[in-house]
């Protein structure tokens, strides 16, 4: 370690992409046994910084120095080697191999035989066991990872960092899928990594973790860093003051959307599947946010895919204004004016090697296409650049690849997406997951004008806050069945807690 007690420097770093400045000139110090935390809006520069940190990036200039030396990584197997390991942001495990095969890809145990080496599967099996014991996680290492809920995708990355024995671990967003259980069970590892002098990078949105978890708080915006602090000595407040320039009193716009008449009735539905969702009834009015709360488990996701055809619905009734339907695909969903934003934007929804404009056009193609089949380019850039600018879309422009904006502004392109095919019945499963204070603002006042308008919003979300926030009503699920229903006058964190746990 460095005489001044620094285990890693950031020196005067700068990475540019065409059009955007990702970095400006950033100079951080991270010290060991310390949990610092990074905060910034979306496209703040976080996560390009890491993946410099990681490898995964070059930087334009500056440099970095870990344990007193400089270095420089050109993948990130040399930052692995030397000590900084890293939880992505977007999960990307191989989901058609094992728990333990993922968990030690690359670096198999093995034994010879004769000239041949082959796989030890015994000891990586073991390896595994006595890892997930250490940090106190309940994994089957033979399990196939498709078959993981994505909590514990999350949990076997975070079991990936860790055994690396690094010096610093970069966490980004790793709470983002884990319940409040997990969160609580993560801090613990944290608090154990932290005794043992390792030094762990903290990204999140959420503002009251970082104010439990951390010892230092650097904060970003528009690539640059604004500075250090103690974060005893920070508020929410004051956090998201420096993120966003001003001052940010009201996290959520006033609600002043009227519910109507009822659009939308779900009558006795159940799941095809066998321990999935049974007998779900509810009602949906115009211009009405119906929020969905519950724990992991309680099969939220589930149900709204199945209202969108994702998923086969064994009996039960649907009803569009009085009027029994029928959906059993995708398609029937949206010619009943259906729009789903799904749960996990990378597994279920950009593109990534396309454009912000087919990303933002392709769920309703059809209107796009002229004379011979060929897509109307021009009026697809013109109702792309009305969305980017109406969202507030931090992009170079609509032909940038989508892979390369930050999560946050991906997520609004795919909320873009869907309002370009004018839906009655939105669908939004985790909307602001990912997305920094600001911008969550931003989709707050897009839920409510669409509730305005007369539109059903339904709201899956695991914030508490958010679902009091935003939601008219809340329905609390658990474990397959609805548990009850809570008017915003008389919600509460503890009340939608008590019925979320009702059944566990």
């Amino acid at each position: 370690m460095e005489k001044d007690g620094y285990i890693l420097q950031v020196k005067n770093l700068s990475k540019t992409f065409p059009g955007v400045h990702a970095l400006d000139n950033i100079s951080i110090n991270f010290k060991p046994g310390s949990v610092h935390a990074l905060i910034g809006e979306n496209g703040a520069g976080k996560s390009t910084l890491m993946k410099c940190l990681f490898g995964i990036y070059e930087p334009d200039e500056g440099g970095i120095i870990l344990d007193g030396t400089p270095v420089h990584f050109t993948d990130s197997r040399k930052a692995l080697n030397a000590g900084i390991s890293m939880i992505h942001q977007e999960l990307l495990p191989i989901p058609y191999r094992s728990v333990m095969e993922n968990l030690w890809l690359g670096r198999f145990p093995q034994y010879s035989v004769g000239p041949i080496k082959l796989v030890d599967h015994k000891k990586m099996y073991q390896d595994t066991v006595e890892l997930f014991e250490k940090l106190n996680m309940d994994i089957p290492p033979k399990m196939w990872v498709r078959d993981l809920s994505v909590s514990k995708v999350q949990s076997l990355e975070i079991a990936k960092a860790v055994s690396y024995q690094a010096k610093v671990i970069i966490m980004d967003e790793p709470t983002s899928s884990l319940t409040e259980h997990e969160v609580a069970h993560l801090f613990g590892i944290i608090r154990q990594l932290k005794s043992q002098g390792v030094a762990i990078i903290y990204i999140s949105h959420k503002i009251e973790e970082i104010l439990v978890i951390s010892d230092e708080v650097s904060i970003m915006r528009d690539g640059q860093h604004i500075g250090t602090y103690n974060a005893r000595e920070l508020t929410t407040d004051k956090i998201i003051k420096y993120m966003v320039g001003r001052d940010l009193s009201n996290r959520f716009p006033p609600k002043d959307n009227v519910p109507g008449e009822v659009v939308l009735e779900v009558n006795d539905v159940s799941s095809t599947v066998e321990n999935s969702f049974k007998n779900i009834s509810f009602k949906v009015r115009a211009g009405e946010i119906l929020g969905i709360g519950g724990l992991v488990g309680a099969q939220r996701t589930e149900l709204v895919e199945s209202l969108f055809g994702l998923r086969g619905i064994a009996d039960g009734r649907i009803l569009i204004n009085g009027k029994k339907i029928d959906i059993k695909n995708p398609i029937q969903a949206k010619n009943h004016k259906f729009a789903l934003l799904t749960e996990d934007r990378r597994a279920t929804g950009i593109i990534p090697m396309r454009s912000v404009m087919d990303n933002m056009i392709i769920a309703n193609i059809k209107q796009y296409v002229g004379k011979g089949g060929l897509i109307n380019e021009s009026k697809g850039e013109q109702d792309t650049d009305e969305k980017i600018k109406s969202l507030n879309v931090k992009t170079p422009d609509s032909k940038t690849f989508i892979r390369d904006l930050s999560g946050g502004n991906q997520q609004k392109v795919l909320v873009a997406r869907w309002l370009l095919t004018n839906p009655d019945i939105l669908i939004l499963d985790e909307p602001t997951r990912g997305i920094d204070v600001s911008a969550k603002y931003e989709i707050y006042t897009i839920i409510l004008n669409l509730a305005k308008q007369g539109k059903c919003i339904i709201m899956i979300s695991s914030e508490m806050p958010e679902l009091l926030g935003i939601s008219d009503r809340i329905m609390v699920m658990c474990e397959g069945r609805v548990t009850g229903f809570l008017e915003r006058e008389e919600a509460s964190q503890e009340k939608i807690m008590r019925l979320a746990a009702q059944f566990a």
